[in-house]
C-alpha cells in the first residue's frame, strides 16, 4: 500500500477514520490529495474521472431546461396563445435573470452540501418546471403570468453550472484543472445546442406525445409539451446516478462565512470582468442569434443554422481549457478576446446597410468565429482562476510546511467559490445581450461589444499576461 493510502487509513485532523472504502461511489471522502502523485495515480484519477463524467450529462440536461424557452416561446403564437411579441421576449429572457441570480447562491451551497448530494438534488428539482410547462403549454388560455413563473423556475437549470464547476475543480490537480473544467463546462454548454437542434424535431413527433396535439393556422399538428416531457425521465435517471455514483469531498465543505472572503479579493472582480466577456457573450449570443437571423436575414432558416454557433463554442471551451494548461491561461485569454473583437467587426461589415443587402454567409461565418473564441476564452479563464489564487496564497511559503498546507486549502476553497461567482454574474449575458439588440440598433450594439472586448484585452494583458504582470497565469 502506498504511503498516501496509508495516511488515508489513519484518522485525519477531524478525528474520523478514512480508508480506501471511502473512495467508492456514494461515499464522503475525508482525505483528498490530488497534488500527491502517488495518490493521484493510484486512487485520485479514477475517482475524479468518475465524478466528472457523471457531472457532464447532468449539467448538459440542466442547460436544456435553462434554454427550453428560447425555442418553445417562438411557437406559442402559432398554436393560438394570445401573447404579444414583448411578452415572448420576456419569456425568453426571464430564465437568464433567475439563472444568474440562483447561480450566486448555488456557488456557495454546492461545495457546502457536496458534489454528490447537490448534483442529485439540483437535477431532480428541475422535474417540477418541466412537468408544469408540459401541462400548461397544452392550454392556450394559460395566462402569461403563469408562463412567466414557469420560465423563472426553468432558470434554475442554468444555476447548476456554478455548483458543478466549483465542485469538480476540487477533484483535480492544478495541472489538470483547466482540462477538467473545460470538459465539464464545454460539454455541459452543449445543452444549448441540443435544445435548439432537437426541440423542432421533438414537437412534431406524435410517437413521443403525452397529451393532445395543438394545431397551427395551416392545420399542422404539433406537440409543444414534448419539449418538456421528454427530458423528465432523463433528469430522474441522472439524479439517481449522481446520488449513487458520485462522491462528496469533505475538503470542499466550507461555510459561507469563510467563502465570503472572495469579495475582498481584487482578482475576484477582475476575473469576473473577463468571464462576463467570454461566457456572457457565449450565452447571450446563443439566446439572440435565432432572432438576429430571423429579423436580419429572413430568407434563411433559423432551425438550420442557429444551433451551430453554441455547439462550436461549447466544444471550443474544452479545447480552451486544454490549450491553457499547455500555454498558460492568460495568453490564451488575450488571444480569445482579440479573436472575438475581430469576429464582431466582421459581423458588422456583413450586415445589411442602406441599399446593401449584406452577406448572410459572411455574417454567419463571423458569428461562428465569435462563438469559437468565446469558447476558447471560457476554458482559459477558468484555468486562470485556480492558478491566480494558488500563487497569491502560497507566495513565500515552503512546500511541506503546515502553513503551506493550510494556505493551499484556502486557495482551493477560494478558487472554487470565485469560479462559481464569476459564472453567476456572467450568466446575466443571457438577458442583457438580447435586451441590447431589442433596444439599440444591431450595429450600435455590436460596436459596444467590441469596445468591451478591448477593455478585457487590457485587463488580461496588464494583470496576467505581460512580462512582470502582478499575477501571471
Amino acid at each position: 500500500m502506498s504511503s498516501t493510502l496509508q495516511r488515508a487509513s489513519q484518522p485525519p485532523a477531524g478525528g474520523s477514520v478514512s480508508d480506501p472504502e471511502d473512495y467508492r461511489p456514494g461515499r464522503t471522502v475525508t482525505v483528498w490529495e490530488p497534488e500527491d502523485e502517488v495518490f493521484w495515480k493510484s486512487v485520485g484519477r479514477r475517482v475524479a474521472t468518475r465524478n466528472l463524467w457523471i457531472a457532464v450529462p447532468a449539467l448538459l440536461v440542466a442547460f436544456v431546461v435553462w434554454q427550453v424557452w428560447s425555442v418553445t416561446a417562438t411557437n406559442l403564437k402559432d398554436v393560438g396563445f394570445d401573447i404579444s411579441t414583448s411578452q415572448l421576449f420576456w419569456l425568453t429572457a426571464i430564465p437568464g435573470l433567475t439563472g444568474g441570480t440562483a447561480r450566486i447562491f448555488y456557488t456557495f451551497l454546492g461545495p457546502r452540501i457536496g458534489q454528490r448530494r447537490f448534483t442529485a438534488i439540483s437535477t431532480a428539482v428541475l422535474v417540477l418546471p418541466l412537468l408544469w410547462l408540459g401541462i400548461a403549454i397544452q392550454d392556450t388560455s394559460t395566462p402569461f403570468g403563469v408562463l412567466a413563473v414557469i420560465a423563472a423556475l426553468c432558470g434554475f437549470g442554468g444555476a447548476n453550472f456554478s455548483s458543478s464547476l466549483a465542485n469538480i475543480g476540487f477533484f483535480f490537480p492544478k495541472r489538470e484543472k483547466g482540462n477538467a473544467t473545460g470538459i465539464n463546462g464545454g460539454l455541459g454548454n452543449l445543452g444549448v445546442s441540443v435544445v435548439q437542434l432537437l426541440t423542432p424535431v421533438l414537437i412534431t413527433s406524435s410517437m413521443l406525445a403525452i397529451g393532445s396535439a395543438q394545431h397551427k393556422a395551416d392545420g399542422t399538428p404539433v406537440y409543444l409539451q414534448n419539449a418538456a416531457f421528454v427530458w423528465i425521465p432523463v433528469l430522474i435517471v441522472l439524479a439517481l446516478v449522481s446520488w449513487f455514483g458520485q462522491n462528496d469531498l469533505k475538503v470542499a465543505s466550507t461555510p459561507f462565512s469563510r467563502q465570503r472572503v472572495i469579495f475582498r479579493r481584487k482578482h475576484t472582480w477582475l476575473m469576473t470582468w473577463l468571464y462576463v466577456g467570454t461566457f456572457g457573450s457565449f450565452i447571450g449570443f446563443a439566446a439572440a442569434l435565432p432572432l438576429l437571423i430571423k429579423t436580419t436575414f429572413p430568407a434563411y432558416s433559423v432551425a438550420t443554422y442557429a444551433w451551430m454557433g453554441p455547439a462550436l463554442g461549447a466544444l471550443a471551451r474544452w479545447a480552451g481549457g486544454w490549450i491553457a494548461d499547455k500555454l498558460g491561461g492568460a495568453r490564451v485569454t488575450v488571444l480569445s478576446f482579440v479573436g472575438m473583437a475581430a469576429s464582431i467587426v466582421g459581423v458588422i461589415n456583413f450586415l445589411p446597410t442602406g441599399g446593401n443587402e449584406g452577406s448572410f454567409y459572411g455574417f454567419f461565418a463571423c458569428f461562428l468565429a465569435a462563438f469559437f473564441f468565446s469558447g476558447i476564452g471560457n476554458g482559459s479563464t477558468f484555468r486562470q482562476i485556480p492558478v491566480i489564487f494558488r500563487a497569491q496564497h502560497l507566495k513565500g511559503l515552503t512546500e511541506g510546511t503546515a502553513a503551506h498546507d493550510q494556505a493551499l486549502k484556502q486557495a482551493e476553497m477560494e478558487s472554487g467559490a470565485v469560479t462559481g461567482f464569476t459564472a453567476a454574474i456572467a450568466a446575466y449575458g443571457f438577458f442583457f445581450i438580447p435586451a441590447m439588440f431589442a433596444n439599440f440598433a444591431v450595429t450600435s450594439a455590436m460596436w459596444g461589444f467590441v469596445a468591451f472586448y478591448l477593455s478585457c484585452i487590457a485587463v488580461a494583458w496588464w494583470y496576467y499576461a505581460r512580462r512582470g504582470a502582478e499575477s501571471p497565469s
